[in-house]
């Protein structure tokens, strides 16, 4: 079923406008009695079309229920810019898994150093990708995907969550010992395709973020946020 996420709910009565509206009305070619999912919230409210015009669609709330592909715990993504298409990558899949959010960090090894200006148009295009791979997977949120900050940046914000980790090729303790639970939130720091450096380790170690080990295999940038998030969704019960 359509899964939309913009609209303006009062009492029992939705309006969608702007480019969800034309989609309803001329690429789905969507006719009233039929239902669409308007998601707000983490709510998924079932709909039932009342009125469809290119500008403004006018729906009739029929029921509404908690999202059930949202996790129960709030995963914060902060990613070291990779380079290449791998960001697109990460931010579409990493939605699919269940991430709350993801943040882009500029670290030591990063090859890829956009400046402000430039990541700001790439930002726009990470943003759609996210809404799409919410809509495919039926999310109830749609993650934001932020950026750039410093490392020291990321680690402050991490240390407002109930656990913040890091993952770090010389390795670390299990993903299993973390004592992750449901209902928390949980910050995970992921480097670039050189990894943290010998500083930047001991600046998170210092901080009081732990460090975690992935196996004896080294992944690659891309790789191991979706490891690592797939992870915790099965340790917390969401996978």
């Amino acid at each position: 079923m359509t899964r939309i996420f913009s609209g303006k709910l009062d009492g029992e009565t939705a309006v969608i406008s702007g480019d969800d509206a034309r989609h309803i009305a001329l690429s789905l070619r969507m006719r009233t009695g039929e239902n669409i999912i308007l998601c707000k919230s983490g709510v998924d409210y079932l709909c039932e079309l009342s009125e469809i015009k290119p500008e403004n669609v006018v729906c009739k709330v029929l029921s509404s229920s908690p999202c059930e592909a949202e996790p129960n715990i709030k995963l914060h993504l902060f990613q070291a810019v990779p380079k290449g298409e791998k960001a697109e990558i990460i931010v579409q899949k990493s939605v699919e898994l269940g991430v709350f959010d993801i943040t882009f960090m500029l670290t030591e090894r990063c090859i890829s150093r956009p400046d402000s200006k430039s990541f700001a148009k790439k930002l726009n295009r990470y943003n759609r990708i996210a809404l799409e791979a919410a809509k495919q997977s039926g999310r109830g949120n749609v993650p934001q995907v932020k950026g750039l900050v410093t490392l020291d940046e990321a680690a402050s914000a991490a240390l407002e969550c109930d656990s913040a980790v890091w993952c770090y090729e010389r390795g670390g303790v299990s993903f299993a010992s973390l004592g992750l639970r449901p209902e928390t939130e949980i910050a995970l720091l992921i480097g670039s395709e050189g990894g943290f450096s010998e500083a930047e380790a001991e600046k998170l170690i210092s901080a009081g973020l732990k460090p975690v080990g992935m196996g004896k295999r080294i992944l690659r940038c891309e790789t191991a946020p979706l490891a690592a998030a797939s992870i915790i969704m099965n340790l917390t019960e969401n996978m």
